[in-house]
């Protein structure tokens, strides 16, 4: 599976990327507003301050914006500083939100000049709402429909010079069409660990935390390479430090926090750890099919699959075969246990099992 084809994680995981009430809440007081105020994806920021300038320059119109990666990683956050930069008024909505052309066709009839229209998940849009975008994008006009059968007319409507800012998860569900309308297609990458820091101590001097350089390295470490995983982390390590310490999140306070949480060094979960525990004791570390290690988990295929699996194989703890999934030697060494010797395990493809009428 592709990165940008992981489907969210599930609104209830500490380590989820999904944003709830709570993360949205907390995230639009902790969003930049500026371009030099944004931490991480150098590259992204560096190139979109070049398009941004030079349209300032010539008094247009920013070209239309297409930015792609996992949840959490800020494309949001872009998509307002983009506005700002622009001194234009945002739009927001979303691709579910818009299932017929005639949503999208008010939408874009009541924008003004230079307005930022923000579409997140703008691969889930309907198709005729995607194919009236095409024209609105490339010609800043619609064609609004009047009647129907042989009796309709296609009543043409002009449009301001507006920016559109697409975000999605899945960029390979975007068609051609569409992407090629884009002037500007950024690629939001994991954050490192440094970075996220950086994120860490930005958000706890607004939050008015007290964290040290050890506590921001150690919820860093468990983050996922995600700013909003990090955020989250950080409020659950301020309440434990808040109650069970001195209010000063330290390295050792952050690991007895994030410990209580079930968040491990590496930033895995009860579920992550649940699959390869199952993996490893009850199948030798494969290989097993999906659903058999669903079953042993007791966990539906689909949350095994979408939500636990693709940090797994980001974190070469686990790998997917024509065969099966199995276990990499680091998830061995993660869990503490010793892989089996030949003739079990990975090494011969075994599945760690006794057979029927014995091995």
């Amino acid at each position: 599976m592709n990165w940008d084809d992981a489907p969210a994680d599930t609104p209830d995981r500490l380590v989820g990327s999904a944003a709830d009430h709570d993360d949205q809440a907390v995230e639009a007081a902790l969003r930049p507003k500026e371009l030099d105020e944004f931490i991480g994806q150098e590259r992204v920021r560096q190139q979109l301050d070049l398009v941004l300038k030079a349209a300032r320059q010539r008094g247009a119109t920013a070209d239309h914006v297409l930015l792609s990666g996992a949840p959490g990683l800020g494309k949001t956050t872009l998509s307002m500083i983009i506005a700002a930069e622009m001194s234009a008024p945002i739009r927001i909505t979303s691709g579910p939100a818009i299932q017929h052309a005639g949503d999208l066709a008010a939408i874009l009839s009541s924008l003004t000049e230079g307005e930022v229209l923000f579409l997140d998940e703008i691969h889930r849009m309907s198709r005729p709402a995607e194919e009236m975008l095409y024209m609105a994008m490339e010609d800043f006009r619609v064609d609004v429909i009047v009647g129907k059968g042989p009796g309709a007319t296609a009543i043409p409507l002009e449009l301001p010079p507006f920016t559109l800012v697409g975000a999605t998860t899945r960029a390979g569900l975007l068609p051609p069409p569409l992407r090629d309308r884009f002037g500007f297609t950024g690629h939001m990458e994991f954050y490192a660990p440094a970075e996220l820091e950086r994120v860490i101590q930005r958000s706890a001097g607004l939050l008015d935390v007290a964290i040290d350089t050890g506590g921001a390295a150690e919820i860093a470490g468990r983050s996922r390479g995600t700013p909003r995983i990090a955020n989250r982390l950080l409020r659950r390590v301020r309440d434990y430090a808040q109650v069970r310490a001195d209010g000063v999140v330290s390295r050792e306070v952050a690991a007895r926090a994030l410990e209580v949480y079930e968040v491990d060094g590496r930033g895995l979960d009860r579920l992550d750890r649940a699959v390869l525990h199952a993996l490893l004791k009850l199948f030798g570390g494969g290989p097993v099919g999906l659903s058999t290690l669903a079953v042993a988990v007791g966990e539906e295929r689909e949350t095994v699959e979408e939500v636990a699996e693709p940090f797994l194989v980001r974190e070469g703890l686990l790998a997917r075969t024509p065969r099966g999934r199995v276990a990499t030697p680091a998830a061995w060494s993660h869990l503490g246990l010793v892989p089996p010797q030949e003739g079990g395990g990975t090494s011969r493809g075994g599945t760690g099992q006794t057979g029927l009428f014995g091995p």
